[in-house]
């Protein structure tokens, strides 16, 4: 039998709200419905990728220009998805339509060969990000397990310690927005990671890693939560973290998959933090004993030639800086729309989390400070809402800012959620 549940006038008429939003959303957007359940049919759920995943059916969209995507039913949305994160440049930028095109015609798809285009783009990339070599992967969770399986190869151990509230992959999942102190049901080599049960805690982390002590072969770590929140990492906890790692000889590996945007160097430069010695030696083939580490696209001409194009010519160091000022302009009028109200924001630069709590907290430095505090119900109600007002974000509350999106389109964002707050004041206001 279900528990016995009692609401608050306020999560009622909270509940109110969400179900005539709800019964919106399905009148609106029949033709999603449709594709919905002819998905279904042959992919699990309707989808092949759970995140995308919303009920009561997802949106399915159909195209994208510049920073906006329209869905099957014809509605126009500015993107604040951003493909979590990795949407940077948008869906049609001028010099990677034109990149992409000429790859084609004049280069090929995948040679099947080492190209010299895998060499521009890697020594643009150690040049940016002061790192020594590199290797490329198709995915986070690709560099992630690579970036692993180095780590215990050199190191000859096995223990990584990990963040509540880490995510470094599909099968690198540590708690997601809960903060709760345990590895994901589908994270591999469970056994190998020890879970540190608050993010920015200094002190109980030295401790975890100490108690690790000889066993430990790296610490991973993001220098910002993305799944877990938008949380952002003092520095002198990284900081501190990284000295314990090597205190016990493990290697430090800092995710960087988001928060590369962030800073002209990536945010661990611009935190202070430094990459390990070099240690790309354990996949040199030239070298008996190494590893394999192999991909069939890893060294593709698409992405080695728009990778080069889009960092040397497009996300310069000045537009990085420039556009991240941009994004801290953006969340301070967010914030202070917002003051007082169940809703906050957190984040740095261009990226953005959006939380609904009971008191309306501010400062989250884990997700542990908000665990028990979540209003999903108002988190549901704000996402069908500006679905209505012409916004794409993601249901759980994150938005990644694109390159080009016009200045008045976040100042309608801005004006949206002021409407929204002002519209369902009475369930809110944290004072009701």
């Amino acid at each position: 039998m279900a528990p016995n549940i009692t609401l608050t006038s306020n999560q009622e008429a909270a509940q109110a709200a969400l179900r005539a939003a709800e019964a919106r959303f399905i009148a609106n957007n029949p033709q999603s419905k449709a594709q919905h359940d002819l998905a279904v049919g042959t992919l699990p759920g309707g989808n092949t990728r759970t995140l995308l995943h919303t009920s009561p059916f997802p949106l399915s969209m159909k195209q994208g220009k510049d920073a906006y995507v329209w869905d099957v039913d014809g509605h126009k949305y500015l993107d604040l998805v951003g493909e979590l994160s990795a949407g940077l440049f948008g869906h049609s930028h001028p010099l990677i339509r034109q990149t992409l095109l000429s790859t084609i015609d004049d280069v090929g798809l995948s040679l099947g060969a080492t190209t010299p285009h895998e060499h521009t783009y890697a020594a643009l990339l150690c040049a940016r990000f002061g790192l020594a070599r590199v290797r490329m992967a198709n995915t986070g969770t690709e560099a992630n397990l690579h970036a692993l399986a180095g780590a215990r190869h050199f190191t000859r151990r096995r223990k990584v310690v990990v963040f509540a509230g880490g995510y470094h992959g599909a099968v690198l999942a540590f708690g997601g927005e809960g903060g709760v102190a345990a590895a994901g049901g589908n994270t591999v080599d469970v056994g190998d990671f020890v879970v540190v049960s608050r993010y920015n805690d200094l002190a109980l982390a030295r401790e975890v890693i100490a108690g690790v002590g000889g066993a430990l072969a790296a610490v991973l770590v993001e220098g910002m939560q993305g799944a877990g929140g938008c949380i952002p990492g003092g520095g002198e906890f990284l900081r501190g973290v990284q000295a314990a790692a090597r205190e016990q000889g493990g290697l430090f590996i800092l995710d960087e998959v988001m928060t590369s945007r962030l800073a002209p160097n990536g945010l661990g430069a611009e935190l202070g933090l430094t990459p390990d010695l070099d240690v790309m030696a354990v996949y040199d083939p030239r070298v008996e004993g190494t590893l394999a580490h192999s991909g069939t696209f890893n060294n593709n001409t698409l992405v080695m030639r728009v990778g080069y194009a889009a960092l040397n010519e497009v996300f310069t160091a000045e537009v990085c800086v420039a556009f991240n000022e941009k994004g801290e302009r953006f969340r301070e009028r967010l914030r202070e729309v917002a003051r007082g109200s169940r809703l906050s924001f957190t984040g740095r630069g261009s990226l953005i989390g959006l939380h609904f709590t009971e008191d309306g907290t501010e400062e989250i430095d884990c997700g542990l400070d908000v665990k028990d505090k979540r209003r999903e119900d108002l988190r549901d109600l704000f996402w069908l809402e500006m679905l209505e007002a012409g916004f794409w974000t993601t249901r759980r509350g994150f938005i990644a800012m694109i390159l080009g999106t016009p200045d008045e389109e976040l100042d309608r964002f801005v004006e949206a959620v002021r409407v929204f707050l002002e519209r369902h004041r009475a369930i809110m206001v944290c004072d009701n």
